[in-house]
C-alpha cells in the first residue's frame, strides 16, 4: 500500500488550516488504497498559525509540524517539509482553501499511469489582480529561463514521485526554487484540471517584494540565461556606436558645417552608462548569491519539531 505525503507551507492561516486539514482526511478516507501523513511546516507566522499545528498534532497522530525559527518563503518551507516526508507520493498544497484537497484522486491516478509530476491547472482562477500578474510574469520567467514547455501550466498544487522529491532535496544552497529543481529533475510532468477556490479570509501573503524576489531566485538560480542576454545587449550597444561613430565621420566630410552636436553625445553617454550599471548588477547578484552559498548560509533553521506523543525535538 502506497503512502502519499502531504506538505503544506503555513503563514497566516490560523482560520483556514483546520478546514484544509479535514477535507485532506475526508477525501483520503475514501481513497482507502492509500495511506497518508501530512506535514505542516508553519514559516513563523505573526498570528496563532502555531497553535493550530499544535492542536492538530496532538489530535491526530499522522501530523507532524515543523515550526521555522524566522521568515524563509514558501519554497525553504518546502524544503524543510520534503526533507521530513516518508510516503512514496508527495502531495503540495496551500494552506488557504484555495486549493481543493478533493481533487487529489486527479493527481494519484496520473502519479500511477506513469507521470513522474502532476500540476494543478486551474480553469477560473481566484487571484487578486495584483497575484494573477505575478503568475503571469513566473510563467514567462519560467518557460524562457528555465525551459519549461509552453503548454505545462506551473502552480503551487502538485504532486510528485518520491525519487523527484529525493532529488530536490539533494540541493543545498541557500536559495530554494522547487520549481526550476522539479524542472531539470524531469521532464515527465503533466496537468490535471481543478477549479481554483475563492479565499475564505485574508489576503495573499506575496507582496511585491516577495514576488520579485522570487522571480530573481528562479532565474539567478538556476539559469546562466540572463548572463547570456546582458553579453547580447553589449555587443548590440557597441555595434550600435561603431555604426553610428563611421555614420557621424561620413556626415562630417560630406558636408562640415554639421555641429558635432553635444547633446546626442550625452544623450549616448548616459544611455551606455545605465547599461553598464545595469549589466554590473546583474552579475553583482550572481556573485553575491554565489557568496552567500559559499558562506553556507541556511536554506532554512528548524526551531522545533511537533507530534502527538508532545515530544517536541529541539533543533
Amino acid at each position: 500500500m502506497d503512502k502519499v505525503s502531504f506538505v503544506i507551507p503555513c503563514y497566516r492561516s490560523e482560520l483556514t488550516l483546520g478546514h484544509v486539514v479535514e477535507e485532506i482526511r475526508a477525501v483520503m478516507t475514501q481513497l482507502s488504497a492509500y495511506r497518508y501523513e501530512i506535514v505542516l511546516i508553519n514559516d513563523c507566522s505573526p498570528d496563532d498559525t502555531l497553535g493550530v499545528i499544535r492542536g492538530l498534532c496532538e489530535t491526530y497522530d499522522n501530523i507532524t509540524g515543523i515550526s521555522l525559527a524566522r521568515n524563509f518563503g514558501q519554497h525553504a518551507a518546502l524544503m524543510a517539509g520534503f526533507r521530513h516526508v516518508t510516503g512514496d507520493i508527495v502531495i503540495c498544497l496551500d494552506d488557504d482553501g484555495q486549493t481543493p484537497a478533493g481533487d487529489v484522486g486527479k493527481f494519484l491516478a496520473e502519479i500511477e499511469a506513469g507521470r513522474d509530476v502532476v500540476y494543478a491547472r486551474y480553469l477560473n482562477k481566484q487571484h487578486t489582480a495584483f497575484r494573477n500578474f505575478g503568475s503571469k510574469i513566473n510563467e514567462i520567467m519560467t518557460r524562457f529561463m528555465l525551459g519549461k514547455p509552453k503548454e505545462l501550466y506551473i502552480s503551487s498544487y502538485f504532486a510528485a514521485k518520491r525519487y523527484v522529491i529525493d532529488e530536490v532535496v539533494r540541493y543545498e544552497n541557500s536559495y530554494p526554487y522547487v520549481i526550476g529543481l522539479v524542472l531539470r529533475t524531469t521532464k515527465n510532468i503533466c496537468n490535471v484540471d481543478v477549479k481554483h477556490r475563492q479565499r475564505e479570509t485574508g489576503h495573499s501573503g506575496y507582496t511585491m517584494k516577495k514576488l520579485f524576489g522570487l522571480w530573481f531566485n528562479g532565474f539567478t538560480a538556476f539559469s546562466i540565461q540572463p548572463l547570456r542576454f546582458a553579453t547580447m545587449v553589449g555587443i548590440f550597444c557597441a555595434g550600435s556606436g561603431f555604426l553610428y561613430g563611421i555614420y557621424t565621420v561620413i556626415k562630417r566630410l560630406i558636408n562640415p558645417a554639421v555641429p558635432l552636436g553635444f547633446s546626442s553625445l550625452m544623450s549616448a553617454v548616459v544611455f551606455l552608462g545605465g547599461m553598464i550599471m545595469l549589466m554590473l548588477g546583474l552579475i553583482g547578484e550572481y556573485v553575491g548569491r554565489i557568496y552567500i552559498s559559499l558562506n553556507n548560509s541556511p536554506q532554512y533553521v528548524i526551531r522545533e519539531i511537533i507530534r502527538q506523543e508532545g515530544s517536541e525535538h529541539e533543533i
